[in-house]
Order: structure tokens, then sequence, then C-alpha cells
């Protein structure tokens, strides 16, 4: 039996069962909306959302924490994609001389590895500087950090800090009536943010929905773990509702829905 029509019958077996697994491939979960707009900044910024430099505050205090340029949480646990990693907060402390040297453990550098958006500060009266700085799974830090915010603690209450962060999600916004884009930002209280991807047990990924008064709902899924989304749709009315949905149990929020409602002008 001549073994060439034989090789070429699998070679062109084997191509079409290629070409067919490919064009059954899911479209990507992640894709953009047509409504999401690029952020005007193009760099990318872990930052504080309720905290500026020289505020004067009183402890405890719920500290909150942001992402921006399309960065996503990633909890350490599993290795996220590209544009992710964990909160860190520095106490105290200048960003590394070295980027490729990890971070250390103590109280002067605070890791957030489960996905975190948010702390508790406990600190006694008097000044500090603070700043946010992201890193990957192996604590090594990335290029995307917050500017220094120097505060003064001016007094620590008798509250427990455990009642201040209560699980449920939030949005916030620019304010009731927007120019396009404008910035949508998502916070998760006493709950971790992940990729899809990771399927970590006690983590969520955002979704959003944009509903116009009249129209189609705009749905959009968060599932590399980004926390914020700059949005461009037509002008109008619209309401705004975000959920924090299981990493685990497909389609099952963490929490409460948060809802807002904007005017586009």
């Amino acid at each position: 039996m001549n073994p060439k029509p034989l090789r070429s019958a699998l070679l062109l077996a084997s191509l079409l069962m290629a070409g067919t697994a490919q064009a059954q491939a899911p479209a990507p979960a992640d894709k953009p909306h047509p409504w999401q707009a690029a952020a005007p900044r193009l760099t990318a910024e872990a930052y504080f959302t309720n905290l500026k430099d020289g505020d004067r505050i009183e402890t405890p205090y719920l500290l909150k924490f942001g992402l921006s340029g399309g960065w996503g949480l990633a909890p350490i646990a599993q290795p996220g994609r590209a544009r992710s990693g964990h909160h860190h907060l520095l106490i105290n402390r200048d960003l590394p001389l070295n980027f490729k040297q990890a971070l250390p453990f103590n109280d002067q550098y605070i890791h957030f590895g489960k996905g975190q958006m948010e702390t508790v500060l406990t600190l006694p009266p008097g000044t500090y500087t603070l700043r946010m700085l992201l890193a990957d799974q192996q604590h090594l830090p990335h290029f995307v950090y917050s500017k220094p915010a120097t505060i003064t603690v001016t007094k620590k209450n008798a509250t427990d800090p455990q009642t201040l962060s209560v699980p449920g999600v939030s949005l916030a916004l620019e304010g009731p009536v927007v120019k396009t884009p404008f910035r949508v930002q998502f916070h998760a209280s006493a709950l971790n943010v992940a990729h899809l991807a990771q399927r970590l047990p006690d983590t969520g990924h955002f979704r959003l929905t944009v509903t116009p008064a009249s129209g189609t709902p705009a749905v959009m899924e968060f599932v590399e773990g980004q926390t914020e989304v700059w949005l461009a749709p037509p002008a109008g009315s619209y309401t705004l509702k975000l959920e924090l949905l299981d990493n685990v149990k497909a389609g099952q929020p963490l929490a409460a829905a948060a809802t807002a409602s904007v005017r586009v002008e």
C-alpha cells in the first residue's frame, strides 16, 4: 500500500478538524461594548478613591482603593493575566528603588493578596504619607502606583474597626449630569475581586448594566478584575446597575446590586 495517499488523507482530515474547532470557538467574553471608551489618561494608576493629599481624618477610617488604565485585580492564589495584580498600601515608604525585588511583609507594606479593595486604618494620631502600589503574584511591583498622600490623623476613636466594612457593592459617578467620556468607579466592600478565569471561591467580577430611558440595555462584564470603566453612550438619561457576580457559581450575585441614574449631555 502506498503510504503517500494515506498521509495526505490524514493531513486533510486534521486540517478540516482544526478549521471546525476554530469556527466553533466562542467569542471573547470580555470584548468591549461599543459604549466603552478609552481612558483620557494613557497611564495606569492605583489610587485612593476617598482620600487625598492634605486630608485630616479620624481613625478607624475605611480607606478605599481604585485601579485605572484597564488593569484588573487578580488574587495571588492563582496567576492572573497580563495587566493585573493586587494592591499594596505603603505607609511612610517611598516607591521601591528596585522593581525586580519582591515587596516585604511588614507594617509599612500592607498586602491585599485576596483581591480586596479597601482596608480599615487604625493609625494613632500623627502625620503619615500613604501610597498605593500594584504588584504581581510574586509581589514584584508593577509601574502602577499612586501619588503620595500626606495626611494627618487627628484622633483615634473607640469604634470597632470590624463594623466599618460591611459586604456590599457601590458605584461612583462624577455627578448626576455628565459629558462623555465619563468614568464609572466600582467598589466592593468586604468582598474580593478576581479574574473569572481564576475560578476562585469567595471572589467575584463586576457586571454593569446601562439602561437607556428607551432602548436596549447594554450589559458589560469585567471578567479580568477591572474596577472602573469609561463610557461614551449617546446623549440621554440612563439607569446604571452594578453587580458583583460569583466566579464559581455562574451568574450568582455576591451582594445586592447598586444603582444610580445619570443624564448624558
